[in-house]
């Protein structure tokens, strides 16, 4: 399942999920637009599990659970806390981080 926020509620997300990979972006971020294809399509790839695509500008709330210095950001939840997270414009990383959450 794939959403984008509307409203400040990913700790809602990530509480009623087992496994939550989300997206950090803004509208002004070049790399950020480049890879929400290619997260999109992960996202098909593996649908039992929740994608999010959080604007990292609008929503601090959710912004506050990784450690957002850098866009785009993509972490991980499982059961509800962060397992990791990555600051990157590539799609290896980003499948790597998104295999380690899916595999254990």
């Amino acid at each position: 399942m794939l959403q984008e926020l509307d409203q400040d509620n990913l700790s809602n997300i990530v509480a009623n999920n087992e496994i939550v990979i989300v997206q950090y972006s803004a509208t002004w971020c070049g790399n950020c637009r480049i890879m929400k294809p290619k997260f999109k399509k992960l996202a098909t790839e593996n649908e039992n599990d929740t994608y999010v695509i959080v604007d990292a500008e609008k929503f601090p709330e959710s912004r506050q659970l990784a450690d957002v210095s850098n866009l785009p950001t993509f972490a991980a939840f499982k059961n509800g806390k962060i397992v990791n997270q990555v600051q990157t414009n590539k799609f290896d990383v980003l499948k790597d981080l998104v295999n380690e959450v899916t595999s254990n």
